[in-house]
């Protein structure tokens, strides 16, 4: 058994660099067990106007050393792909993909092309190949036809746990939601599947949640994961994409318990905070795939297993830290600042002046997602928005008004 989590991790540290090729799949069961040594001891949404198309926001850099798995698995032939330069723990190719707007097919990776297919939003596919801005994937049209083609990544969204799977996934709003308000259960909302979002992954050859996120929100997500790794912890990931529907099922019986319970108002309305800041209408950014609901774990046990011929860490037992309050916990017992401060904007919460019950955990999880690109809410220690992309999400169009209940996901190989 080994036990150097501190070092197996600290390497694991993303770089953005350009996406390899990969080898054809053959499923293997095999893993190996390593034991670790304890660590060391929505909100507010807004109307935006956006007057022309966002400018690409500058990638975030973090200097890695991704050669450290292969140093444990020296008798077996599995690829690591973060040594190979990889922005993702795993291959985009074979992941599942879904479209945020209505996108053109193209038959080249160029704007030059012909246009053979129009797909409607919340499209799926599985992704066959990628070329600097492009995916090459694969679809079922409306018609029913297999078709291939050309898609432009800025407009999809992909699959967590295909490509990040270290990350802890619980969608507890797909089984049953943890919604409530002061203690309160929510009518029609705490303890139901508000939305289908479990599926058997073949990539995985087990049942995984499906949890999709805008393509450039996944990228930051991805650094917030390995920041964490270093440190002996893990994500818990509790929400990425959440459909219009669900989202405004939640807003319209929360909002009819805040209005005929005094005490949930109560709750809600002190400190500066009101309700708009907790749960806002649809379009809302989860629906626009650039914010997550999250809480963070310290690692326990984790496992080294592999699809097709890549290599990719598991984590089997992990401990939730401690926060102020019940994840999904609608009330002022979750805000993390004294006074709320403007949600949309990157660096307005620095000036907030955390609560007395905001927790350790809290603090950390700030500063992995802080550093990975991303913005804390006031309102929910839980919840963190992509700002840049939320931006460039609402310039495209991308509401949300779609289900999401396949995957489509394959072990990764060489196109």
């Amino acid at each position: 058994m080994l036990r150097a989590f501190p070092i197996i991790f600290f390497a694991l540290l993303v770089l953005f660099a350009t996406s390899c090729r990969q080898q054809p799949p053959e499923p293997d069961p095999g893993y190996f067990v390593i034991e670790l040594p304890d660590p060391e001891p929505e909100p507010e949404e807004e109307l935006y106007i956006l007057p022309e198309e966002p400018e690409e926001e500058e990638p975030v850099i973090v200097q890695i050393q991704p050669d450290i798995l292969n140093r444990f698995m020296p008798a077996l032939d599995y690829r690591n792909y973060l040594m190979e330069g990889g922005r993702f723990e795993l291959p985009a190719v074979g992941a599942t993909g879904f479209t945020a707007i209505r996108l053109h097919l193209w038959s080249m990776p160029n704007h030059d092309a012909s246009i053979v297919y129009t797909m409607e939003p919340g499209q799926p596919f599985v992704i066959l190949d990628e070329y600097d801005e492009w995916w090459q994937i694969e679809i079922v049209n409306s018609d029913g036809w297999l078709m291939a083609g050309w898609a432009i990544k800025r407009f999809t969204m992909i699959n967590l746990p295909d490509v990040i799977p270290s990350i802890v996934f619980n969608n507890t709003n797909t089984l049953s939601s943890l919604f409530r308000t002061s203690g309160l259960e929510i009518p029609g909302i705490t303890g139901e599947a508000l939305y289908y979002g479990l599926d058997f992954n073949e990539r995985f050859g087990r049942y995984e949640f499906i949890m999709p996120i805008l393509y450039g929100t996944a990228q930051k997500l991805m650094i917030a994961q390995q920041l964490a790794l270093a440190d002996g912890r893990t994500l818990v990931l509790y929400e990425a994409f959440r459909p219009h529907d669900a989202h405004n099922k939640v807003y319209d019986s929360f909002r009819y318990l805040f209005d005929t319970n005094p005490d949930v108002r109560a709750n809600i309305e002190t400190g500066g905070y009101t309700f708009i800041r907790f749960l806002a209408p649809s379009p809302y950014n989860h629906q626009r795939g650039t914010a997550v609901d999250l809480t963070l774990g310290r690692i326990v046990r984790h496992e080294i297993r592999s699809t097709g011929d890549f290599m990719f860490l598991h984590i089997s037992e992990y401990e939730e830290y401690q926060m102020q309050s019940p994840m999904h916990e609608l009330s002022v017992a979750s805000a993390i600042f004294v006074v709320p401060v403007v949600s949309h904007n990157l660096d307005a919460w620095r000036a907030g002046v955390f609560r007395d019950i905001v927790t350790e955990g809290t603090r950390l999880l700030v500063d992995y997602m802080d550093k990975a690109g991303f913005t804390p809410l006031s309102a929910e220690w839980w919840h963190f928005n992509d700002i840049p992309n939320t931006d460039d999400a609402i310039w495209m169009g991308s509401v949300g008004q779609f289900n999401i209940e396949r995957s489509y996901s394959r072990p990764p190989w060489t196109p």
